[in-house]
């Protein structure tokens, strides 16, 4: 269709002077073209267009139902040979042959041997059948000759009363008009039913995959497509690397794990050709997830057990768009920090939860990515164990925390130089904390904080401490210095007994934070960052060179997902971390503070009851 023209002011035609003799020129340009709905000029050529592309579109919709008909028809052929043949549990064992997976083998040859015998016993079982089918339409003509009888039997009876052979034999008849009547129309309604219904039936069988090119409409956008080794195998040829291109040509991709169902996605392991790392696969996730008609952060191809191995995950159309959903202890719900704390979910829909106890946590990533969030997920879970004490050091001017004040027993906020000095002051005590409590497991007799311990109230309690921002306390010209030695001590001896230290930072490098820190902190939390050294500082040393790599995060795409370590079994795990907005936060603070108050206790840390602060309610701060 052509360019659409603004709608040009229409005036009419003014008769000249002269007399209602005159005559009227009226050229093109005087009358008033043709609008749209929305009130754009319509130039006459390209409202032909329109119609002509109006009918193009119609024809192919009309061979797109066509096509769609008859690839139904296909595919109920298809179905009927692979009943016969048992296609679908052979593909299985073909599948299981390529993967070396001799389990899933033999369960799968024991498919097809049981198969083979239920259609061999069906057989047999046939003249059973037929026998059993002739004896049934035997003893419905038998019944219904009964009823003959029966009838017989009536007219004989009522005879007396006037009914004569006649009379019945009409009444019959015109029963049996009916009947006739209710037949035909319902043969009739079979024949012209059942054409319309066998299209519309042979339409839907044929429907869900993708159209030839020359059918493709622009509704086909939002079509999704199945995810196997065929579509995974031409979204790698598409990324056009010579190696996977020639491969292709002789061979098929070798599938460790073919692909199959694996949460809200679907999950692969391909051995790559011979000088295709899965590492260049990566750093082309946006080209693969174009491939796969996937939106990029669908798409996580990550590398294996070796250089070679791809492994990859891709999320159904639309899964990941929710994140990992509503926080769940948002209205209600407590913690035991013993068992961790809620944190977010894989990608593949799995809940996550961050463990506490005798770890450290290091968290970080660009600006925005959700670093911040993250640890303001860990402390509104640790808030609602009523054991547990939360102090929190921001040595910036951020509103993040600010709810949290009521529950903690250290708070600071703030980069002016006194704030930065009391910030040193409470890590000094909290460094004298760390030998105290050691002193009071030697007492105790026990090598590390129980729970049964932490709940006697004799100073072992849970302890959680939060230093956000913590580039910017460690690199202060005048206290930079002690702070990050304090740090290193603390990481290296509190695990055990009950202290767990959380340094949120944008970028851990040796300047901003010191290597021991990094080293000690089990649980890692690594948003996207710009380089491998960062990566490594967040995740471990060779984290990049093993695939563990955030570097592949893409900023603002990727916001709320993070690779993280120390949470499962796994080396590292992609996650989709909850949400909590700064106006939510106060509603738990007021849960926390109730729950102690119930147990007749002060808040952890302190001599005194705090206030329970009035519910606020939620804003957006970024108006206000």
């Amino acid at each position: 269709m052509g360019d659409v023209v603004p709608l040009r002011p229409w005036t009419p035609v003014v008769p000249p002077s002269g007399g209602d003799d005159a005559v009227i020129e009226v050229t093109a340009d005087d009358i008033e073209p043709p609008v749209t709905a929305t009130g754009h000029v319509v130039p006459a050529a390209d409202a032909e267009s329109a119609c002509e592309a109006l009918a193009l579109t119609a024809g192919r919709r009309l061979a797109r139902g066509a096509f769609q008909v008859g690839r139904g028809h296909g595919v109920w052929a298809q179905r009927a040979i692979d009943a016969t043949t048992h296609a679908a549990i052979r593909e299985q064992i073909r599948r299981a042959r390529m993967a070396g997976d001799g389990e899933a083998l033999a369960t799968w040859l024991d498919h097809l041997r049981q198969a083979k015998a239920d259609r061999r016993q069906r057989l047999l079982n046939l003249p059973a059948a037929l026998r059993s089918a002739v004896i049934s339409v035997i003893a419905l003509v038998a019944f219904l000759a009964g009823l003959l009888l029966l009838a017989g039997v009536v007219v004989a009876v009522t005879r007396p009363l006037g009914m004569t052979w006649d009379g019945y034999w009409s009444a019959l008849a015109g029963i049996g008009d009916v009947v006739a009547t209710l037949i035909a129309v319902a043969v009739r309604v079979v024949l012209w039913g059942a054409g319309p219904a066998w299209l519309v039936a042979a339409y839907r069988a044929g429907g869900g995959e993708s159209m030839p090119g020359w059918l493709a409409t622009s509704s086909d956008a939002d079509i999704d497509l199945a995810i196997d080794e065929s579509t995974i195998a031409q979204a790698l040829a598409a990324l056009r690397i010579p190696q996977i291109r020639d491969h292709l040509k002789t061979a098929p991709l070798q599938y460790l794990t073919t692909a199959r169902k694996d949460g809200r996605g679907t999950h692969a392991v391909i051995r790559l050709p011979s000088g295709v790392t899965a590492e260049r696969i990566s750093t082309r996730r946006a080209d693969l997830a174009s491939g796969l008609h996937r939106l990029a952060k669908e798409v996580w191809p990550t590398t294996g057990s070796e250089a070679g191995v791809l492994d990859l995950w891709v999320a159904d159309k639309g899964a990941l768009a929710e994140g990992a959903g509503p926080y769940p202890l948002l209205t209600d719900g407590a913690v035991d920090v013993f068992k961790g704390v809620p944190f977010g979910r894989t990608l593949r829909g799995t809940p996550l939860t961050a463990p506490i106890m005798e770890r450290n946590t290091i968290t970080g990533g660009m600006p925005g990515q959700g670093k911040s969030s993250a640890a303001r997920v860990i402390m509104a879970g640790v808030a609602l164990d009523p054991t547990a004490e939360l102090r929190i050091w921001v040595p910036d001017a951020n509103y993040d925390f600010e709810a949290f004040r009521p529950r903690c027993s250290r708070y600071v906020m703030g980069a002016e130089t006194d704030k930065i000095r009391s910030i040193l002051s409470d890590l000094r005590e909290l460094h004298a904390e760390v030998q105290a409590r050691g002193q009071l497991l030697i007492k105790y007799e026990v090598p590390a904080v129980t729970r049964e311990l932490a709940s006697k109230g004799v100073g072992l309690h849970p302890l959680v401490c939060l230093l956000e921002e913590a580039h910017v306390a460690i690199q202060h010209k005048k206290h930079g210095e002690e702070i990050g030695e304090l740090l290193v001590d603390i990481v290296r001896l509190g695990r055990k007994r009950g202290i767990h230290l959380i340094v949120s930072t944008q970028a851990p490098t040796k300047d901003s934070m010191p290597r021991d820190v990094t080293r000690n902190c089990s649980n890692g939390i690594a948003y996207a960052v710009g380089d491998h050294v960062a990566n490594d500082a967040l995740l471990g040393q060779g984290a990049y060179r093993a695939g563990h790599r955030a570097t592949e995060l893409i900023p603002g795409t990727d916001a709320g997902t993070a690779i993280v370590k120390g949470f499962t079994g796994e080396r590292s795990e992609i996650a989709q971390t909850y949400f909590i907005h700064v106006a939510q936060v106060p509603g738990i603070i007021r849960r926390s503070l109730e729950a102690i108050a119930r147990s007749g206790r002060a808040v952890p840390g302190t001599d005194a009851v705090r206030a329970i602060p009035e519910m606020e309610k939620a804003r957006d701060h970024l108006l206000s």
